[in-house]
């Protein structure tokens, strides 16, 4: 059974302006990495904003298990969900990385059954960064340390569904592995991962990929 679906959706930005996403439909499922590729302008960002509900579609439904998303809260849906990784990480540079990650758990509302700073740390020690690493701020970090806190962040609420914008854009390739091989632990774990990029490596290492052109699935 699909974890989250597009039947038919389409978006524009304007009335009776082009259409950026034009008629598309996928199904995406848990224990899964899903790539979405594409040049530029095909519509992958707008799609990435539309499955995290930033954005919604103006036409078509997306169901998350089953249920009509546009019934489900905004906010709700994005902090209970859904976890997303931006491509330019939008960290919060003053503070630390495990200050990083406690704020979204305290964002999200969520109660936890452990102090947030300890789910914080495992977290953070999860996904690469030493306990020493965790409690420098974010500007001392590397840019794939920095990754690293934001996949971390997207992890802190537990969502069923991780959402990455070019993950690996400004990473090296040896630090481009070590994230994908992030992904595919979190996968084998059971989340729905689904990731834009253009990096055919991470392409290579999905288990499914969809193509758009001009907003439409090729």
């Amino acid at each position: 059974m699909s974890t989250l679906k597009l039947d038919n959706i389409s978006y524009h930005y304007e009335k009776n302006s082009a259409e950026v996403l034009d008629n598309l439909s996928m199904d995406f499922e848990s224990g899964k990495i899903y790539t979405i590729v594409g040049k530029s302008g095909a519509g992958k960002t707008t799609l990435l904003s539309v499955l995290s509900s930033l954005a919604r579609p103006t036409d078509g439904k997306i169901f998350l298990n089953e249920e009509d998303v546009a019934k489900i809260d905004r906010y709700k849906f994005r902090s209970k969900y859904v976890g997303v990784i931006f491509q330019n990480f939008n960290l919060l540079t003053h503070l630390t990385a495990l200050e990083n990650v406690v704020l979204s758990m305290d964002i999200s509302g969520k109660k936890f059954d452990r102090p947030k700073k300890e789910i914080a740390a495992e977290l953070l020690e999860k996904v690469g960064l030493s306990p020493d690493e965790a409690k420098r701020r974010v500007l001392k970090l590397s840019g794939g340390q920095q990754q690293r806190v934001a996949i971390a962040r997207a992890l802190s609420y537990d969502p069923d569904i991780i959402l990455a914008d070019e993950p690996t854009g400004n990473l090296d390739g040896e630090t481009q592995d070590e994230i994908i091989n992030i992904f595919r632990m979190l996968a084998d774990e059971g989340k729905c991962v689904i990731i834009v990029t253009h990096s055919p490596d991470v392409a290579k290492a999905s288990d499914v990929q969809y193509e758009l052109k001009k907003g439409k699935r090729v």
